[in-house]
């Protein structure tokens, strides 16, 4: 059990929809708080933010984890070079909006707390560049410790996203030791990678658990920053 102060209700009191709390207000600490206690934020305007457990989290196991050929299909030989948090502001903003013009549950107000997430080292940006340098798509999610939660992806040029994502979960496990990752949502494209339910009471200690597991010494220097406002 996480023993860590929380203004959240225990988790087990969220409704059959897997809401739990409402706010007017969002910032980096109520993220850190969330995060670590099971429990994320979704928007309904500008004013509100709704803060949610559901009874089943969509995770994506990385050791089972099976790209196809097809998938690696759509940015095959398009020179696409991958980075990790080198554009954040840019990434966040990029998802805020979707391909024909519409907006997303990233507002305003989203943005500035996960800003500032990212400032305290909790919150990382995936980025795929193309041959001119130039930001093609990308992802962001928190990652602390050995926990990751994946948030959105956006893409200016086909192929881009999939590349970032790929070349993530592969970072992710290959590299960083993560054994899986939260997706949050059961997404078709996700389903192709592997994400499956799990029950919430078995998330959490899923989350625990890694949230507790060092990572290995080539990729701490990516979470300094973290130390400087948490000790796990």
């Amino acid at each position: 059990m996480n023993n860590n102060p929380t203004i959240f209700p225990p988790v087990e009191y969220a409704d059959e929809d897997g809401l739990l709390a409402i706010s007017r207000q969002i910032d980096a600490e109520m993220l850190f708080d969330s995060y670590t206690h099971g429990i994320f934020p979704w928007p309904v305007e500008e004013r509100h933010i709704l803060w949610f457990s559901p009874p089943l989290r969509a995770v994506l196991d990385l050791r089972r984890l099976h790209v196809s050929k097809s998938f690696k299909r759509d940015f095959k030989n398009k020179g696409f070079e991958f980075r990790i948090n080198t554009a954040f502001p840019e990434v966040i903003r990029r998802c805020s909006v979707r391909n024909n013009g519409d907006g997303t549950w990233i507002t305003p107000k989203i943005i500035k707390a996960y800003e500032k997430f990212h400032k305290m080292g909790f919150a990382f940006s995936f980025e795929a560049y193309n041959v001119k340098g130039e930001l093609a798509g990308g992802l962001y999610g928190i990652w602390i410790n050995s926990f990751f939660a994946g948030e959105s992806m956006f893409y200016q040029e086909s192929g881009a996203s999939k590349f970032a994502l790929v070349n993530t979960l592969e970072f992710l496990r290959d590299r960083a030791g993560l054994r899986w990752i939260d997706t949050q949502m059961r997404t078709p494209l996700f389903e192709r990678l592997g994400t499956v339910d799990v029950p919430r009471e078995q998330y959490m200690k899923m989350l625990e658990n890694e949230l507790k597991r060092k990572l290995p010494e080539e990729v701490q220097p990516l979470h300094s920053r973290q130390r400087e406002y948490y000790e796990f």
